[in-house]
């Protein structure tokens, strides 16, 4: 791969929401790869016009290329792997297929998340609270956590998984929830993430507590966990 060749000296601007993880994933790829950008978060449940424009999808994230709008964040890290220094990915072509294809299972991972915090009863809390252990449980047969994810070196499938894991953190203050109870390298790979200064840069000071507030108010089973916590 010539990424010199395809090299973009175009400033970027990334449109962010304070929450989004894929959002997180973006500004973990940049601030691993050395490149300087912007940040400009937007409220989602007021979305500006000019948002609307660039983000067929209305979501974030949006890396705004000199003038040119990238939506989509897999498709965001694949432009900074063509155009930045520092790949994230492997250089062996199956490798990076297999890494393409963990990052995908992250984002099966966070749909399960939101099922999780959405659940409206007991028993689907149950549900989901299994299906992610269980997901966890088939990771932790691919994960080296030596340290990273497929050993010494960061890739973008760590970046990935930064974002994912930094949700317990705040789940945890609510409950004891048994999500790592049987995957000794991926409790060692979260622990390793979560002192990763892209991974902790990638969020304000402020995450927990707007995590915190956005679950109260799902009117969810662990909406009503973290009302009897405070109580």
């Amino acid at each position: 791969m010539t990424q010199s060749a395809q090299k973009t000296e175009e400033p970027l601007t990334l449109v962010s929401h304070t929450l989004c993880p894929y959002v997180q994933r973006a500004v973990i790829a940049l601030t691993e790869k050395g490149v300087p950008f912007e940040r400009k978060d937007v409220d989602l449940s007021n979305k500006p016009d000019w948002f609307k424009e660039i983000s067929p999808l209305g979501k974030t994230p949006v890396l705004v290329v000199g003038t040119h709008p990238i939506f989509e964040s897999a498709v965001i890290a694949e432009y900074l792997e063509e155009t930045a220094p520092n790949p994230l990915h492997p250089q062996d072509a199956l490798a990076r297929a297999d890494h393409r294809a963990w990052i995908e299972f992250g984002s099966a991972i966070l749909n399960d998340i939101s099922g999780f915090y959405n659940a409206k009863d007991a028993e689907s809390f149950e549900a989901k609270r299994a299906q992610i252990a269980q997901r966890f449980s088939r990771l932790e047969t691919r994960v080296k956590a030596a340290p990273w994810f497929d050993g010494d070196k960061f890739s973008l499938v760590d970046a990935v998984f930064g974002p994912v894991f930094r949700y317990f953190d705040t789940f945890e203050r609510f409950g004891t929830f048994g999500f790592f109870d049987e995957t000794p390298k991926v409790r060692r790979w979260r622990e390793t993430l979560s002192a990763r200064p892209s991974v902790q840069n990638a969020v304000s000071p402020a995450y927990p507590e707007l995590l915190t507030e956005f679950l109260k108010k799902r009117g969810s089973y662990l909406s009503g966990l973290i009302e009897a916590k405070a109580a």
